[in-house]
């Protein structure tokens, strides 16, 4: 008798609470039900189950088996995903989630080679500025941009964005140019946020790191709407490099604070972990990988 089947059936008792009930699920007679039972325990030599004609439950021996035969037969089970996977084209819709304007400039644009190459896969692209739930709004891959708070999701590196201080000449000829982060707080400063009120802006100093909070006339949930109105010499905007790389070429925009930036922020795609075999997120998510390898998007 197949001793992964005894341990499938072992299981499927300890969850059904009964060795009729677990035939009916597998399904199986309760006379094999009990047969494989049996032949487990005088394989381990150990009684895994008290029964009675009312009651069932498990012995001290019978917990520990039950534990490590779920991890046995679920890891089982991920091997034999993982290999069928390997050899099936890649199919289905897949559901994707970005900030609006990495996802416009720097997803978009590379998504008609990977669907010429993946003729059988559709893709459905989400393009909004903030974090989704990827169970709740059945995210299959979301790019995520910053430090990514611990979690169950698997995390493949993409890229680094550089966070770049900056504010239009016309700005800087009225109001004057800030030399400290301190004096963020004299300045008209444009804020994307999803929330009202003060945020913090963290730069990074000989000493450490500093927080300033700043408050500014327009708060917008939108980058496109701050570099419009950075434009417009509306105040200080905190922005994406590669976003505004071209307005300061042409003099639009200037950088500020230069010698107080913070770190690149690395650039993620996300999925569940459980979705881990699933032969479309892997190819796209290598998709990804392969062809933002190279680029650099810290760089204005």
């Amino acid at each position: 008798m197949d001793r992964f089947d005894a341990m499938t059936v072992f299981v499927r008792v300890v969850e059904a609470g009964s060795l009729s009930a677990a035939g009916r699920s597998i399904p199986m007679s309760l006379t094999s039900v009990s047969r494989h039972l049996t032949a487990l325990e005088q394989r381990l030599g150990a009684q895994l189950l008290r029964r009675t004609t009312r009651h069932l439950s498990l012995t001290d021996e019978g917990r520990l088996v039950y534990d490590r035969a779920k991890t046995i037969l679920s890891e089982l089970q991920e091997m034999n995903m993982t290999l069928s996977a390997s050899r099936s084209e890649p199919s289905g819709r897949l559901r994707v989630s970005a900030p609006v304007l990495i996802g416009r400039r720097l997803i978009a644009p590379k998504l008609p080679a990977f669907l010429a190459r993946h003729p059988l896969v559709d893709i459905d692209l989400l393009l909004i500025d903030r974090a989704v739930n990827l169970v709740e709004e059945d995210i299959a891959v979301a790019v995520r941009v910053g430090r990514l708070p611990d979690s169950n999701l698997v995390a493949r590196r993409l890229a680094e964005i550089r966070m770049v201080v900056c504010a239009a000449p016309s700005y800087l000829v009225q109001r004057g140019r800030p030399t400290t982060p301190a004096e963020l707080r004299q300045h008209d400063c444009l804020v994307f946020s999803e929330t009202l009120g003060p945020i913090d802006w963290h730069f990074q100093s000989s000493k450490g790191r500093i927080s300033v909070k700043v408050q500014g006339r327009l708060c917008a949930n939108n980058l496109d709407a701050v570099v419009s109105a950075a434009i417009g010499g509306a105040g200080i905007a905190r922005l994406p490099s590669w976003q505004v790389s071209a307005d300061m070429s042409a003099g639009r925009l200037e950088a500020l604070l230069t010698h107080c930036e913070r770190p690149a922020a690395p650039v993620h795609a996300v999925f569940q972990q459980s979705k881990v075999s699933s032969v479309k997120i892997r190819a796209f998510v290598d998709y990804l990988v392969a062809q933002w390898a190279g680029e650099v998007f810290a760089e204005p």
